[in-house]
């Protein structure tokens, strides 16, 4: 409820808790779609991004730190179930006719 979906943030990057004042706001939805896509890929490697920055807190992620979907869980959410949820929800869009 913190994101507004007015502010092109899909990813909810700067909501980081009850109080946060620095939650990004994106132009585009494609702007808002890059920024998600660069903070995962924070997340999943050190490989350098292709394109300009436009997730303004991708060099406060520790890189690499998230090769699978299951190391997500405590970092990029706090769910302790994260990573089990990610990988039905992925399994029932595989399963998609």
């Amino acid at each position: 409820g913190k994101v507004k979906p007015n502010s092109n943030n899909f990813a909810g990057i700067g909501a980081v808790d009850q109080h946060s004042q620095d939650i990004a706001k994106f132009s585009s939805v494609r702007n808002g779609i890059r920024a998600h896509i660069q903070h995962l890929k924070a997340y999943a490697t050190t490989k350098p991004l292709l394109q300009t920055t436009i997730d303004p807190r991708f060099s406060f992620v520790e890189r690499g730190c998230c090769p699978t979907i299951f190391h997500l869980t405590g970092k990029w959410s706090t769910d302790h179930n994260y990573g089990k949820k990610l990988k039905r929800l992925l399994g029932k869009l595989y399963q998609f006719p």
